[in-house]
């Protein structure tokens, strides 16, 4: 076998993964109903194999494309190398923090959370997400925190130069300062991973393509349109929500954008 079918089979995994991802949102609500530990665990357990299929497909495809040279790419493989490798209490969905966690939703009565996102540049808004404390990226990656948390795989200024790339170019900065000016706690303050996955699967697949590489199979064949020629992320943007459980139940649940909180009636 040669690295092209090499690449093209780490492609229709990663496709393949896409789409499991995708089934185990729409099942998500119909599920959440009758077992939210179930619906909770198919949502991360889906999105940890899809950046699992990304890092294998980095692993045969890195000759092709500089997956360090971009915030997304770099920020979806360490991230994936976190939780694969587990040696830390970071990365717990919101969704698991929320529900699954000692106490449920009834311990965060009263609590706002500030969910920031990137948006597309063609408007139509991302469906899925996958919220993850800011601060843990924070712990996980940024070499000057100090944290017991700290990746030890990069270290020195090669940790240095991946945190400053990661952070300038996903705007991390803009969303810490929001998070100041509007006095969310650092622990409440969340980063959807969703949009950056999807920008990096964006670009990896459009260096394949203009590689050469066939998109094989089903789902690839399927994804490749979308994601090389329709679908585009602003990673110099940001889009800020808000969750606010005031006890009213499953309308907690909604967040609203922080532009219309005034017109939504959050304060």
């Amino acid at each position: 076998m040669d690295s092209s079918q090499i690449i093209e089979n780490a492609i229709s995994r990663l496709a393949n993964t896409m789409r499991i991802y995708t089934e185990a949102h729409m099942r998500f609500g119909d599920l959440f109903k009758i077992d939210a530990e179930e619906a909770i665990d198919n949502i991360d357990r889906s999105f940890e194999m899809m950046l699992e299929s990304f890092h294998t497909l980095y692993d045969v495809s890195k000759h092709l494309f500089p997956y360090f040279d971009h915030g997304d790419t770099a920020l979806v493989i360490a991230v994936r190398n976190a939780i694969h490798h587990r040696d830390h209490p970071l990365f717990r969905s919101l969704q698991r923090r929320l529900h699954l966690d000692r106490g449920g939703v009834e311990r965060w009565l009263g609590a706002s959370f500030l969910l920031a996102s990137h948006p597309t540049l063609h408007g139509a808004p991302v469906r899925m997400s996958h919220h993850v404390r800011l601060d843990d990226l924070d712990a996980r990656l940024d070499p000057s925190r100090a944290s017991p948390y700290l990746d030890t795989f990069v270290r020195g200024a090669t940790a240095t130069a991946r945190f400053s790339l990661i952070d300038s170019q996903l705007g991390l900065p803009a969303i810490r300062k929001f998070r100041s000016q509007h006095r969310y706690p650092d622990d409440q303050t969340y980063l959807d991973l969703v949009p950056i996955c999807v920008s990096a699967i964006c670009r990896v697949f459009k260096a394949m393509n203009a590689a050469g590489i066939n998109f094989r199979d089903f789902d690839a064949s399927t994804y490749v349109g979308p994601f090389t020629t329709e679908i585009a992320v602003d990673l110099s943007s940001q889009d800020f929500k808000q969750l606010r459980l005031r006890g009213w139940g499953p309308l907690d649940l909604i967040p609203i954008p922080i532009e219309d909180r005034h017109e939504h009636g959050v304060e």
